[in-house]
């Protein structure tokens, strides 16, 4: 705070900032407002005037000057208790807002568990309330993606989306590889009949991981049994149900691929209540390598998907995009992770 000429205290201004910088009004301006053109000298003379006036950005007139809002969505079109049990997205979360953070730009979570949910937030943001979107869980067949797209609302999916005609910006896992690489795992552990519980095939992961352990079946010479997949929705009781499925329709079954850890916790319980043990008589991997992993007994092998560069990449290409560059899309490897599963 800075005293006033009648003595009471006001809190400090661009004017302020400048005067304790050395330097003009205008370039304490253009460095709040990205940095063009203001030498390094001057940026670190500003960035401490800051710190030492306590100077805080006024948002709003800011967003009457330039006509954005500073912030960014985070918008899930998933049941909200998905969110809260659904440990990637959490870990997503946190990255983005930790990335957004260090451009001083505030994260507005936004859940959509239904069309009049999808539609009254799809009209908040294409209304200018948020400068851009990081979508999550899209499904193939769901409007919003194509609507804000539409709008010229700058829009990042995590997951390379399904079916979109339109270039929409993307940051993906290489499920397919991943899937792969888990799948020639379970056989090089002298497995033969390896099931498979699938992600949602209209999402981002679920039909990619679904080829690559078909892939791998082909290379191995070994046929494609629809009795030993079933789809799954990445929630623990569908990896639950899932199992009991497999296990009525493949009761030979010694090995299973989960698409999710989150759906393999439901698999590993299911086959141990049915007294198969785990991995002696059936090997289970997963898909994430999110603290789900490590939850269960015996610990999960798993794919290790990138989420910290995913978030950094999210980000990104978002804040590219805000400011006026093409959309792109981006895969990332994954990594396999040995514990005790398979």
């Amino acid at each position: 705070m800075t005293t006033s000429a009648n003595g009471r205290r006001r809190p400090p201004t661009i004017h302020d900032v400048a005067r304790e910088a050395g330097v003009s009004r205008g370039t304490v301006s253009r460095f709040l407002n990205g940095g063009h053109y203001v030498s390094p000298a001057a940026g670190r003379a500003v960035e401490s005037a800051i710190r030492k006036t306590g100077y805080v950005v006024n948002r709003h007139a800011r967003s009457l000057s330039t006509g954005r809002s500073d912030s960014v969505a985070f918008l899930l079109t998933e049941p909200q208790e998905k969110f809260f049990e659904d440990p990637n997205f959490n870990v997503l979360l946190r990255g983005c807002t930790e990335r957004l953070a260090q451009h001083d730009i505030p994260l507005l979570l936004m859940l959509a568990e239904s069309d009049d949910d999808r539609r009254r937030l799809t009209r908040y943001i294409t209304s200018g309330h948020v400068d851009g979107v990081l979508l999550l869980s899209n499904h193939s067949g769901d409007p919003v993606a194509a609507e804000l797209h539409d709008a010229g609302i700058p829009l990042v999916v995590c997951g390379k989306p399904i079916g979109r005609g339109t270039k929409v910006s993307y940051v993906a896992a290489a499920d397919r590889e991943g899937a792969q690489e888990m799948v020639r795992h379970l056989l090089a552990g002298g497995r033969r009949r390896v099931g498979m519980v699938t992600g949602p095939l209209d999402m981002p992961g679920g039909p990619d991981r679904l080829a690559g352990y078909r892939d791998v079946l082909a290379e191995a010479g070994l046929p494609y049994d629809p009795a030993l997949v079933v789809e799954g929705d990445f929630r623990r009781s569908g990896g639950e149900r899932a199992a009991r499925r497999l296990l009525s329709q493949a009761p030979d079954m010694d090995a299973v691929f989960v698409a999710s850890d989150l759906m393999a916790l439901g698999v590993v319980n299911v086959l141990q209540q049915s007294g198969r043990s785990v991995p002696d008589d059936i090997a289970v991997g997963g898909f994430d390598d999110s603290p789900a992993a490590t939850a269960i007994a015996p610990a999960l092998t798993t794919m290790r998907q990138p989420f910290d560069r995913i978030s950094t990449e999210m980000v990104r290409m978002l804040l590219a995009q805000i400011a006026g560059e093409d959309p792109a899309g981006i895969i990332l490897p994954t990594e396999l992770v040995v514990r005790d599963s398979a």
